[in-house]
């Protein structure tokens, strides 16, 4: 009985978390349906079952409550994956005018109150493709989840990152892509945002040695260009420009997304993309000003493979 309530219980928190994933959502639903069957055989009484077949179908069943509690840890550690970490280290902002808000020579990060706006400092941004980028890797001072993928797969192909991205100079067409996505680029020291011409401005950019990739734009020139929504609230995150800087831009706390929206708004964010922050896609990690790694979203998932890497 335990371990059939613990099942459902997990199964509530993986879809009230709204973990969309498919297939994790049949092999869950299973395993609540296998532990309510063995249950109910339980208090029916196994020694009625007739027949070999019968009896090894209820061990079988019976078995998988060895499932339930690492499946329940796996589900609890994404649903917490969703709440940002507090940043001891960030300066408070609340009282700065935003045009002050600026990077510095190293890693700096401000507290608005309702956002943490994160200047990583680097001398190359690079869009990094399969292997996750290690925490052991000391130019690295920002990764987080770049694109969004479009089917959930172990295996890593390109052809599965939406939208036509660049990876150390070199062009991956998509065949997957969305009217609403805007590219994000950087090569020769800069970085862009396009919202018109955003394959172009990928292939422009790969020409030139440089990387980028398409996620949904946010703001243009200062105005809102979203034409999407998130019904409930949740931590968010964009990859901005700022006062003419490159910066991301994470929710501080859980609120909805127009809650989010009217901050970059208010902060006078020129450009903006969405940068996903689902349970394990979020995974995102920065280096301090001590040298020392941060962990924002700490929950890896297998099946993420693409980030948005800063290096010094």
């Amino acid at each position: 009985m335990s371990m059939a309530l613990l099942s459902l219980g997990a199964f509530t928190v993986f879809f009230v978390a709204q973990m969309w994933l498919n297939i994790l959502f049949t092999v869950y639903l299973l395993l609540v349906l296998c532990q309510f069957a063995a249950l109910n055989i339980y208090m029916l009484g196994p020694e009625k079952l007739t027949g070999r077949p019968l009896q090894i179908l209820y061990k079988l069943l019976y078995a998988s409550s060895f499932l339930v509690i690492p499946t329940f840890f796996f589900i609890f550690s994404g649903l917490v994956s969703q709440y940002h970490v507090n940043i001891p280290d960030s300066i408070d902002a609340s009282n700065i005018p935003v045009s002050k808000i600026l990077p510095e020579e190293h890693t700096v990060v401000y507290n608005t109150g309702t956002a943490y706006i994160i200047f990583p400092e680097y001398t190359s941004i690079d869009l990094v493709c399969k292997d996750r980028p290690k925490k052991s890797d000391e130019s690295i001072t920002w990764c987080s989840g770049a694109a969004f993928q479009h089917a959930v797969s172990i295996g890593f192909t390109h052809e599965n990152i939406e939208g036509d991205h660049a990876s150390g100079g070199q062009l991956y067409k998509s065949p997957h892509h969305k009217n609403a996505y805007a590219a994000f680029t950087f090569s020769e020291g800069d970085f862009s945002f396009e919202f018109d011409n955003e394959a172009e401005a990928i292939k422009g950019c790969a020409a030139k040695g440089g990387s980028g990739f398409m996620q949904f734009g946010l703001i243009r020139d200062r105005a809102s260009v979203m034409n999407f929504d998130r019904p409930r609230s949740r931590c968010y995150r964009a990859l901005a420009e700022l006062n003419g800087n490159i910066c991301i831009i994470d929710t501080a706390r859980m609120m909805h997304f127009n809650e989010f929206m009217s901050e970059l708004q208010r902060l006078g964010v020129t450009n903006a993309v969405y940068m996903d922050m689902g349970a394990g896609w979020n995974y995102s990690w920065y280096r301090n000003a001590a040298g020392k790694v941060v962990t924002l979203f700490g929950l890896p998932v297998p099946w993420s493979h693409n980030w948005v890497v800063f290096r010094k």
